[in-house]
């Protein structure tokens, strides 16, 4: 039975800077990103913050779906993001059951 996938967008703020990525692990890959685990793209550009995810049956499906759009203008990726997560919240404290600072009234 083949593994199940996520393609993910991260972005460094609201319409800042994107990155498209694909895992087999969601929280435990984001988690790698936020911490600037791996030297790369996402860290030097500070790309950080979980602006949406697509969740696929196997990984064949998440990559093919991570190559399409990365192939994809800047504006349809941002389209995208917006039609979910219009305030390009983190999606990540949800993920993990954290509380959404912006949101929580403490």
């Amino acid at each position: 039975m083949e593994k199940a996938g996520y393609t993910y967008i991260l972005a460094s703020k609201k319409n800042g800077t994107l990155y498209v990525g694909v895992t087999s692990d969601l929280i435990k890959r984001i988690w790698q990103h936020r911490e600037g685990v791996q030297a790369g793209f996402t860290s030097r550009y500070n790309v950080k913050r979980l602006v949406y995810y697509e969740v696929f049956g196997d990984m064949s499906l998440a990559i093919e779906r991570e190559k399409q759009l990365k192939r994809w203008h800047r504006p349809w990726k941002v389209n995208l993001i917006e039609e979910k997560n219009p305030d390009w919240k983190d999606l990540y404290p949800g993920l993990v059951g954290e509380m959404d600072p912006e949101t929580s009234s403490g």
